[in-house]
This record gives structure tokens, C-alpha cells and sequence, in this order.
């Protein structure tokens, strides 16, 4: 009997959950950050917020389904090479869900993702990474713990290069 029972509550259960993250819009959504933020203010969709004094906004696009959580880092003007690079391997690596990315001149740490399919976790996951994500910057790149892949596997591994056709 269990093992008839087993694969309909596994069923049920990832059904609720595909329905409860399905249903984020942006009054659901500032409920969430207003919960976890220092303050908020700004209109629907369009937030300024602050979390461990982190200066934060959150943007979103109900018609097309999107939303940005970010923050600014840095002028772009004046990153050096070597931080440039570290940030493109830890957009590979270390920083998991949010990407540092430049744009208008600032180097930002930004979360993307569709607005509707969003769990209230994940927006609360999403502000963790982008605050520890641009607190980290210049020391160890990184929004969590996880690294991904493990570097450790990979230190003597030089990868093939694809785009040589001589071989």
C-alpha cells in the first residue's frame, strides 16, 4: 500500500510547490522584501531598499514577467584588470545565482529571474547572494559557501581547448 502511496504524495507534493511559485507578483513580492529589508520605499515594481545597510533596488516587469534585485559595486572606471577577471570566473564559480555585471559605468551584483515563478525562498535567497555576492568583492567573490564546480577537481586539469581545430 505504501509503495502505491509513496509516488502520488511525491506527485502532490511537487505539484504545491510548482503552484505556490507560481503565484509571485509585485504585491507579493514587496511583502517579501519588506519582511527581510532594513527599509523600503519607492512604488510598485520599483523598490530602493536596504538590507544589512547594503543599498538595494528591486525591479520588475509584470508584462514580460521579470524581475532584478541589484546592487552597485563599483565605478567601472575603476576596476583593474585582474578584478575584471575574477568576477567573470566567479560569475562561473563562486557567485551562484547572481552575476556581477557592468552596465551604464557601475559594476553591479544582480539577480534575474522570471517575477510569476519566484517562491518566496528564493527571493529571500536571491537577497543573501547579492548582498554577500558585492560584500565579498575583492576578497572572495562569492554569494554562498557552494562552489560550483569544485576548484579542488580541477586544479591540475587544463581544459581542451574547442575552438582548436588543429588536433
Amino acid at each position: 500500500m505504501l509503495n502505491r502511496l509513496l509516488p502520488l504524495m511525491f506527485t502532490c507534493f511537487i505539484s504545491l510547490n510548482f503552484i505556490q511559485a507560481q503565484k509571485m507578483n509585485n504585491q507579493s513580492l514587496r511583502k517579501v522584501i519588506q519582511s527581510n529589508a532594513d527599509d523600503l520605499s519607492g512604488e510598485l515594481g520599483n523598490w530602493q531598499f536596504t538590507f544589512e545597510s547594503l543599498p538595494m533596488l528591486c525591479l520588475t516587469d509584470e508584462t514580460h514577467n521579470r524581475m532584478r534585485i541589484l546592487t552597485p559595486v563599483a565605478d567601472a572606471d575603476d576596476l583593474h584588470s585582474d578584478e575584471i577577471k575574477r568576477c567573470l570566473e566567479a560569475n562561473f564559480h563562486t557567485v551562484l545565482d547572481v552575476k556581477y555585471a557592468i552596465s551604464d559605468n557601475v559594476l553591479w551584483v544582480v539577480f534575474i529571474h522570471p517575477l510569476k515563478e519566484l517562491s518566496k525562498d528564493q527571493v529571500i535567497d536571491a537577497i543573501f547572494q547579492v548582498y554577500n555576492a558585492a560584500a565579498t568583492f575583492g576578497s572572495t567573490y562569492s554569494s554562498t559557501f557552494l562552489v560550483f564546480p569544485e576548484r579542488e577537481k580541477r586544479i591540475n586539469k587544463k581544459p581542451k581547448n574547442i575552438l582548436d581545430k588543429s588536433k
